[in-house]
C-alpha cells in the first residue's frame, strides 16, 4: 500500500511537469508571435519629411478631403476596385456613400486614415496628400468606426478611453449623449466603470455600436467615418445620432457608409457607387430625379409613393 501510494504520488507530480513544460512552450511561441507583430515596421512610406510650421498645420483655402481621379486595385486583384474617383468635401460637411454589396464603399472609406494606398490619382486632406503626413499624424485626425462593433473586455471606461487616455467624466458623458447610449451606461451599475465582457457579449448589438461611436467622438476627430456603424438601430435613434453629430463642437466632416437610403438622405452630398465607379453625386432629391441606381436602392426599401 505505501509503494503504490507512493509512486500514485509521483505519477501525479510527473504530470503536473509535464503539463507546465507544455504551457511554457505553447507561451513561448505565443510571446514570440506577439512581439514580431509589436516589432512590425509599416510598409506605408512616408514621401516626405513633414514641416512642423505655422503655414503647414494650418492649411486655409483647401478641401478637408479631395479624391483627385483616385484609382485603387488589391494585391492579386485582376481589376480595380475603384476608378476615378474625384469629388471633394468641405468642412463640416457631411457625406453619404451607399450603394450595392461589393460596389467599393468601405474601400473608398479607408483610404482616407491611408489603411491601402491608391494605385492611380492622389487622396488629399487639407491640400496635402495622404502620403506626406506620417501615419500617427493622420489617424489623429480621423476616428472611424468600423462596420463590426468591437468591445473589449474591462470596463466601459476602459474601452471609452481607447482613444484618448486622459479623457475626463465629462468628455467621456458629452461623446455618450452625442453617440445616443448615456442612457445605456447610466442603466448600468456601476455606470462608467461597468464590467464589459470579451467582445461586448453583455450588451446588445445597438449598444455595442452606440459605445463604439462614443469611443470614436471622444478623439473629437476633424474627420468622422462612420462604416455601416448605425445597421442594427432603429430608425429614430439613428435620426437622433446624425442631429447630435451635426450639433457637434468642432464641426467635424462626416462620411456615412450605409445600405439605407433614410441614414443618408439628408447629407449635404451622397455618392452612388456601382461596380468601383460614382454612379451618381448630388443630394436626395436629385438622386431621385437622375440616378437610376440610387432610385433602385430607395424604392427597394420604400413603397413607391
Amino acid at each position: 500500500m505505501a509503494l503504490v501510494n507512493y509512486m500514485s504520488q509521483i505519477l501525479v507530480e510527473l504530470i503536473k511537469l509535464a503539463n507546465l513544460i507544455i504551457t511554457i512552450t505553447k507561451a513561448a511561441a505565443c510571446g514570440n508571435r506577439i512581439s514580431s507583430v509589436l516589432e512590425m515596421e509599416s510598409s506605408m512610406p512616408i514621401e516626405r519629411e513633414v514641416k512642423k510650421d505655422a503655414e503647414t498645420e494650418n492649411i486655409r483655402g483647401c478641401a478637408m478631403v479631395q479624391f483627385s481621379h483616385v484609382g485603387m486595385k488589391y494585391q492579386g486583384a485582376g481589376a480595380e476596385s475603384l476608378s476615378d474617383i474625384d469629388f471633394t468635401v468641405e468642412k463640416g460637411e457631411t457625406v453619404g456613400i451607399i450603394g450595392g454589396t461589393g460596389s467599393g464603399k468601405t474601400t473608398l472609406v479607408h483610404l482616407i486614415p491611408r489603411f491601402y494606398d491608391v494605385t492611380a490619382g492622389e487622396v488629399l486632406i487639407q491640400g496635402k496628400s495622404v502620403k506626406e503626413y506620417s501615419l500617427e499624424e493622420l489617424r489623429q485626425k480621423v476616428g472611424i468606426v468600423m462596420q463590426k462593433a468591437v468591445l473589449f473586455q474591462g470596463t466601459i471606461r476602459d474601452n471609452l478611453c481607447w482613444g484618448k487616455a486622459d479623457a475626463t467624466d465629462e468628455e467621456l458623458y458629452q461623446a455618450l449623449e452625442t453617440a445616443q447610449a448615456k442612457e445605456v451606461v447610466e442603466g448600468k451599475e456601476g455606470k462608467l466603470d461597468a464590467p464589459v465582457e470579451q467582445g461586448g457579449k453583455n450588451f446588445s448589438g445597438g449598444q455595442r455600436q452606440r459605445l463604439t461611436i462614443a469611443r470614436a467622438l471622444v478623439r473629437r476627430p476633424e474627420i468622422l467615418i462612420l462604416d455601416d456603424s448605425a445597421s442594427a438601430l432603429d430608425y429614430a435613434t439613428d435620426a437622433r445620432l446624425r442631429k447630435a453629430i451635426r450639433a457637434m463642437e468642432g464641426n467635424p466632416t462626416v462620411f456615412i457608409v450605409s445600405q439605407r437610403t433614410s441614414s443618408i438622405q439628408h447629407a449635404d452630398k451622397i455618392i452612388v457607387l456601382d461596380d468601383g465607379e460614382i454612379a451618381g453625386m448630388g443630394t436626395h432629391e436629385e438622386l431621385l430625379d437622375h440616378c437610376l441606381v440610387y432610385r433602385e436602392i430607395h424604392e427597394s426599401q420604400y413603397k413607391r409613393q
